[in-house]
């Protein structure tokens, strides 16, 4: 299977991002630069942001550690997606299309649509709440507003491929940059971060510790972006030799370890300066965003803080729904051959992820928004194992992968990794219902 074929996973996304032999190795890094971007601001999401800043208020740095295993498990898994794509010349979805019977594909596509729709809710939800607390806009009005993405979607795509992950990768700096100035006002202590770092047993006395860091481990993984990252390494030219498609799969990695470590850094910063603004102040829990919107400045003492939040809050969820998108339609492409305009595809998934907001809101007022937001966290740690061990399956398989399969080391892990982190979220969906 050539990669050739990559034009037909996403029609409206041409390959034309060419690396030639003779570039330099540093010219290849930033060449390949970009899938693990798209990939890794999945990881950002304002789903995970709650989480995150309700572990940080309640338990200060004790679960930074999870956090960072929770990262090893999503290199590994999103390793093994890119080297499916490079080695197959096909996304996870059509290799499930190609090697399962109609039914399971059929199947798998509905819970992979919902997943999508879950996943552009929690990006819906999270840029409405940051313009509405720093526009002062009215949350309907914001949440209208997030259609707008959409259509800068259309138009970045329009100007290449490459404008959307330029775009990407500079929403994640202004991410960056936001949470640096944060951990500068909130001053944490550098030995607390480096005890938190060490694994404690305390999780498995404290009912709620577990809880939060099942939680963070449960939800870091997006089940969208294993389809994601199996598509967009092909949007790179490489050859069908078994050389040059070693090489490809040594760049990609490359773009996604720098990737997930950067996302690593924004998911402990966020755990960070809730520890150091809100528990070590004795202010007790926070789950709602807007919450700590308005607590950053009186305990910061400048108003900056709250301000930088909701900042790095629009471009957390900007850059989420432009990868939520991606994914539907590579979904839907790869699953059953069912290709639509793009803006139909788009500004349907949009309408219906707009819409369970919107009646949050108007049913049960602006606080139903925080308990959305876990819901949608709920719905796609369902997902999560139905593409997670086709993906291992595929990945150990030689008929598939070739040379490329999964030796028996890295089989072994990608198979524990694949069943903690099923039974955790099995744990989390049983214990949040």
């Amino acid at each position: 299977m050539g990669t050739s074929q990559s034009s037909r996973v996403f029609s409206d996304l041409e390959r034309v991002i060419t690396v030639k032999a003779s570039d330099s190795f540093w010219k290849k890094v930033l060449l390949y630069m970009g899938p693990g971007f798209l990939v890794a601001v999945g990881y950002v999401d304002p789903g995970n942001w709650a989480t995150d800043l309700a572990a940080g208020s309640t338990f200060g740095y004790t679960l930074l550690f999870v956090i960072f295993i929770s990262n090893l498990f999503a290199l590994l898994l999103q390793y093994l997606a890119a080297k499916l794509g490079i080695a197959s010349g096909q996304n996870l979805a059509q290799i499930c299309r190609a090697r399962f019977p109609r039914r399971v594909n059929i199947f798998l596509w509905i819970l992979a649509e919902i997943m999508i729709i879950a996943c552009d809710t929690a990006e819906v939800v999270g840029s409405a709440i940051g313009i509405n607390l720093l526009f002062h806009i009215p949350i309907l009005l914001a949440i209208g507003i997030t259609i707008g993405d959409v259509l800068l979607l259309l138009l970045l795509q329009r100007r290449g491929f490459r404008y959307l992950e330029a775009f990407v990768i500079s929403l994640i700096g202004i991410i960056i940059v936001c949470f640096a100035l944060e951990l500068f006002f909130s001053q944490p202590q550098l030995s607390a971060i480096l005890y938190g770092l060490i694994p404690t047993t305390e999780i498995f006395k404290n009912q709620q510790l577990l809880y939060l860091g099942i939680g963070i481990l449960g939800a870091t993984v997006m089940p969208h972006n294993l389809y994601l990252h199996s598509a967009l390494v092909q949007t790179r030219t490489y050859g069908d030799t078994y050389e040059a498609k070693k090489e490809a799969l040594k760049f990609s990695t490359i773009d996604s370890f720098a990737a997930l470590t950067i996302a690593l850094l924004v998911n402990m910063s966020i755990l960070i300066l809730s520890a150091a603004t809100f528990h070590v102040k004795g202010v007790g829990q926070i789950v709602e965003l807007g919450q700590a919107y308005q607590l950053l400045a009186p305990l910061l003492g400048t108003v900056v803080a709250s301000t930088v939040f909701a900042i790095a809050l629009i471009a957390a969820g900007q850059s989420s729904t432009v990868t939520a998108t991606l994914a539907g339609q590579i979904v839907m492409e790869g699953f059953v051959n069912l290709q639509l305009p793009p803006w139909i595809r788009r500004l349907g998934v949009r309408i219906l992820a707009i819409t369970p907001a919107l009646l949050a809101v108007l049913i049960f007022g602006e606080n139903a928004l925080g308990n959305l937001l876990i819901l949608t966290q709920v719905i796609l740690s369902l997902q999560l194992s139905f593409a997670v061990f086709p993906l291992i399956f595929f990945t150990s398989s030689k008929k598939v992968m070739g040379r490329f399969a999964n030796s028996l080391p890295v089989r072994i892990a990608a198979i524990i990794t694949g069943t903690i982190i099923a039974a955790l979220n099995l744990w989390l969906v049983i214990t949040v219902l």
